[in-house]
């Protein structure tokens, strides 16, 4: 079976990039859209769309009423595979007006746009996209900008996925660019520690990968909320992919000599770095 690091179990892209907080919102916000968004963020999509399409009917707050819709139905589209939710929510986003929103907002329209691209399997233009709301990711909580850094990445996968092998390459050099500026700044990145090392294994370099895998693993307890949670990840990228593949590489080895071996290498290692 071929590993697809976009289906892992502990992804970070499972998780709902939250609508501006109630915390967050403005003072003179309507009831129906503070409500709305609390709703939203509480994953109920279907009482965020009926509380955001009630605030929808107020001509000042349409356009964030829409997008908390459009990014509702994407949501409920990602829990269901309902087609109808995939184009409600491209025809709300396309109700929606950028000059009215909060600069907040307008990223949050950029991710909808994008997660929207993302769905209808469209990656290559969703990452790019992805990449321009990333441009304002200062504007975003960290949570949320580790969510956004993921699906840049994991669309950015998918486009990869679906070119013939010989023009992946530059794909996988284009995350591993970003992943390694990212682990400058931090370190302990969940999404930048695990996209290091598939995007080397996308590039063809095992080796490489496998060093990524072993340094994301120490490096995982520098953000301990996200340790376990990387390590899941990393080891079933080392486990289904690059122990099988990089024993393939090993020369005047005996293949299940050399896949016992990774594999003892790699438990050593757990258990060195617990």
């Amino acid at each position: 079976m071929r590993y697809d690091p976009a289906m892992r179990t502990c992804g970070l892209i499972v998780a709902v990039l939250i609508l501006t907080s109630v915390g967050e919102a403005w003072a003179n916000e309507p009831p129906a859209l503070a409500k709305a968004r609390t709703l939203y963020n509480a994953g109920d999509f279907e009482g965020a769309i009926d509380a955001a399409s009630v605030a929808r009917k107020d001509a000042a707050w349409a356009d964030a009423a829409a997008l908390v819709v459009a990014r509702a139905h994407l949501e409920r589209y990602r829990q269901r595979a309902d087609a109808e939710d995939l184009s409600a929510a491209r025809a709300a986003l396309g109700a929606v007006r950028a000059a009215a929103l909060t600069p907040r907002d307008q990223v949050d329209l950029i991710v909808g746009l994008g997660q929207s691209l993302y769905l209808g399997e469209i990656y290559g233009a969703a990452a790019e996209l992805f990449e321009t709301a990333l441009s304002r990711a200062a504007l975003l909580a960290p949570r949320d900008r580790l969510l956004l850094l993921d699906w840049w990445a994991t669309s950015l996968d998918r486009e990869a996925q679906s070119r013939p092998a010989d023009r992946r390459t530059r794909v996988f050099e284009r995350i591993a660019a970003r992943m390694n500026e990212e682990i400058q700044r931090d370190p302990g990145s969940p999404v930048a520690n695990y996209w290091l090392a598939v995007s080397a294994r996308g590039a063809g370099d095992i080796d490489g990968a496998w060093n990524s895998a072993i340094a994301a693993w120490v490096r995982s307890t520098l953000s301990p909320e996200t340790t376990v949670s990387l390590r899941d990840d990393l080891d079933r990228l080392v486990t289904q992919a690059l122990i099988p593949e990089r024993s393939r590489t090993l020369v005047a080895r005996d293949p299940q000599e050399a896949v016992a071996a990774l594999k003892t290498e790699w438990e050593l290692l757990k258990q060195q770095w617990k």
